[in-house]
This record gives structure tokens, sequence and C-alpha cells, in this order.
């Protein structure tokens, strides 16, 4: 009986396995050297993979809470920022390098745009992007977050468009240790400014 259930089993993986290699309309043996096919060709468009990011412990509980409170007034600009603080190692705050984007961190980066810009990544209510505060809320700020340099991260921009930019330099100039909590403003009056 185990024998015949086995022969079974064995036979309906065989044939599943026949049938999937079948169904394509160029099969990997048909190519031929020289020769590509539609296969080898979806291989190539895959998406890179992200680089790993660290954020610290108080980024990562102040962002969450800010993703959720904005998440009906700006749902896409909110799944982008969780979508990057769950897949984010959290570090203790007195932990993260120095050369890790942060809030409040000045970051030098390259984009596939043109020349090296530097930026300093803040909280909505205090964007101003003619004095290089660029918000976490925007793509490029969603996607610095975290970042070291010498990482490069694709994005897209908010007309669909994917860039790719490359961590020069990061420095620190936001308040560290006790007066940290004043970096952060309560999660209603950031909402309020998004």
């Amino acid at each position: 009986m185990i024998r015949r259930a086995a022969s079974l089993w064995g036979i309906g993986v065989f044939s599943k396995f026949f049938h999937e290699l079948t169904q394509f309309r160029h099969p990997w043996w048909a190519a031929g050297p020289g020769r590509s096919t539609s296969i080898q060709m979806q291989d190539n468009t895959k998406t890179r993979r992200k680089p790993n990011i660290r954020i610290s412990q108080a980024d990562h509980a102040r962002l969450s809470a800010l993703a959720s409170t904005v998440a009906v007034r700006n749902p896409e600009a909110s799944d982008e920022l969780l979508a990057e603080l769950e897949r984010a190692r959290i570090v203790a705050d007195g932990s993260i390098s120095a050369d890790t984007v942060q809030m409040g961190s000045s970051v030098t980066f390259k984009p596939d745009t043109g020349d090296a810009k530097t930026v300093t990544l803040v909280f909505p209510g205090d964007a101003d992007i003619s004095a290089g505060k660029v918000s976490i809320f925007t793509p490029i700020g969603t996607a610095l977050i975290g970042l070291s340099a010498g990482q490069s991260m694709t994005w897209n921009a908010r007309d669909g468009r994917r860039h790719e930019l490359l961590v020069l330099a990061v420095s620190q100039t936001a308040l560290q240790g006790e007066t940290a909590d004043r970096r952060a403003p309560a999660s209603s009056t950031i909402a309020a400014s998004v």
C-alpha cells in the first residue's frame, strides 16, 4: 500500500513538472547558443533587491505612529513609509552608526538624474525644499531613511518613473541624546501639515 502511494505521488510530481516545462512558448532547451528566449528576458527585468537598512527604535516608533496617523489623508506615502519601516532592522538608539540616515541627518547623495545634492531629512512640518529640508513623506525621503554611506537604492517618483540614488555621505545635525524628544513634534501637528 505504501509503495503504491509513493509511486503515484512520484508520477504526480513528474507529470506536474513535465506539464510546466511544456507550457512555455520557447522552452529553455530550444534556444540554442546565441539565441535568446522570452524566459531569459523576463529574468533580466527583475527588480534589484533593496539594500539592508537600519533605523533607531525611537525613529521607528515615531515614524510608525506618524504613518498610521497620515494613512487616511495620504495612503500612498504612508504605505511606502510603512513598507520601509517593516523591512528595517531596528537597533537601539545609541547603537546606530553615525553614517546611517536618521531623522535630522544631512545626506549627500547622487541621483541618477544629475549632480550630487545635500538635503536634511525632516518631519513634514519642518520641510522646506528651498532650505534643503526634505520631508520623510516624499519618495526620496522615504528612500533615504536607514541607508548608510555607499548604499544605493531605487525608488519611484510620484509620476511613476523609477530612479536610483547613491548615498555619498551622512552627517548627524539633529539634536541627539536627552533632547531627542524635541526632534519630533506631536503626531497631530505633523498630520495637519501633510
